[in-house]
């Protein structure tokens, strides 16, 4: 009989395996989405996607809902955790850019997917074409 205490994954075939257990994997992930918990964190990310560079004022006129105290917030938030880069131009008037670094940048790909599987996801109550719930019962 097997002990619990192994380490249990799905690997298919082809696949190298990461070497994560479900516990630290599911740490890893938790990681992973504290950097983006945040209201306007992932709308930000959008913006900035495809290398955009963006000055402070021009994120303001793109997220209208967000106050100027929060975006700060976020952004510095971002810039702590290696996901945005502030650039600072010194000059009068002061100028402060905005952009993703290339860690931020890799979370594209991650995010489309996720937004992939979320539109696979059919409203509570609609059926298959054979009847059946969207669970298959």
């Amino acid at each position: 009989m097997a002990r619990t205490d192994e380490k249990v994954r799905y690997s298919p075939e082809g696949k190298q395996s990461s070497g994560y257990t479900r516990e630290t994997a599911a740490e890893g992930v938790e990681q992973a989405l504290k950097l983006l918990e945040g209201r306007w964190k992932l709308t930000i990310l959008f913006h900035l996607f495809g290398g955009r560079v963006l000055r402070f004022s021009d994120l303001e006129r793109a997220i209208p809902a967000v106050s100027q105290k929060m975006l700060i917030q976020q952004l510095r938030q971002m810039e702590q955790g290696g996901i945005v880069r502030r650039i600072v131009h010194h000059q009068v008037p002061p100028k402060v850019e905005y952009a993703l670094t290339d860690w931020g940048q890799a979370l594209c790909p991650a995010l489309d997917a996720l937004l992939t599987w979320a539109g696979q996801r059919k409203p509570p109550g609609v059926t298959n074409a054979d009847g059946n719930d969207r669970d298959g019962g």
